[in-house]
């Protein structure tokens, strides 16, 4: 039997606090019978399951719609109740949101694919961490504001040396920092408040979030063609770039 329906039986009986021998009972069959349905050794007819879920006060359709799934018509795939109320709540969202779950989607099939090509090459997965991923940029061009973003999330990153002071990653925006760092590139950040000149940190300065190189007087731009930021009394140094992914 499903899987599911399995499931749903036991937690059904269980809710409503009855043992089986009080189920069967009910149903007048044998009291091993009802053992049987929940280990999946046998399977009861339709009217069986019927009168179960109504025991039980199940949502016979429901369960049987989640368990297998509701063919849609033009398409190559069943889709189940559930997931029926995760697209109602997708088409809920604003435009923001529905690119932030957007985003999140394609990370994990990205995230599974990996994990399965990794499985069928035989190969042991590499080792990994997670570290906490800011969905806002960190401008390499004009700034933006730090840390306005929805809920952090955890991404996973290797765990190798070079990476070992990483503890938080941020996204970059802009051409500024080229040919070092790219607009869309993954920095992987030490969280520091003290950097030395010369090292390539994220910085805010008036609420404006940044990652460029220290200057003694500016944050340093290393594509010629950009402009330096001026230092001042609003400037803190929010991490030192440790590397990107």
């Amino acid at each position: 039997m499903n899987s599911y329906l399995i499931d749903a039986l036991k937690e059904g009986r269980a809710k409503k606090g009855l043992k089986q021998s009080e189920v069967a009972s009910i149903l007048g069959v044998k009291g091993g019978t009802l053992s049987n349905y929940e280990n999946g050794i046998s399977e009861p007819d339709i009217d069986t399951f019927a009168t179960l879920c109504k025991i039980y006060e199940l949502d016979f359709a429901y369960v049987l719609s989640e368990a297998y799934g509701l063919s849609v018509i033009g398409a190559n795939f069943d889709i189940k109740p559930s997931e029926i109320k995760h697209i109602e709540k997708y088409r809920a969202l604003d435009q923001h949101g529905q690119e932030t779950v957007s985003y999140i989607l394609d990370w994990e099939t990205e995230r599974v694919k990996q994990i399965e090509q990794a499985a069928s090459t035989s190969l042991a997965p590499a080792a990994i961490r997670m570290i906490n991923y800011y969905y806002r940029l960190a401008s390499a061009g004009t700034g933006q504001i730090i840390f306005d973003m929805p809920p952090t999330k955890r991404i996973e990153i290797p765990d190798i040396p070079e990476f070992r002071k990483a503890d938080y990653a941020i996204g970059v925006n802009g051409n500024s920092m080229e040919p070092t760092y790219y607009n869309g590139d993954t920095l992987l950040v030490e969280m520091t408040d003290n950097i030395e000149i010369g090292e390539i940190g994220i910085f805010s300065v008036n609420n404006e979030c940044f990652v460029k190189e220290l200057g003694k007087t500016e944050l340093i731009s290393l594509n010629p063609e950009k402009s330096n930021i001026p230092l001042n009394e609003t400037a803190r140094c929010m991490g030192r770039v440790v590397g990107k992914l």
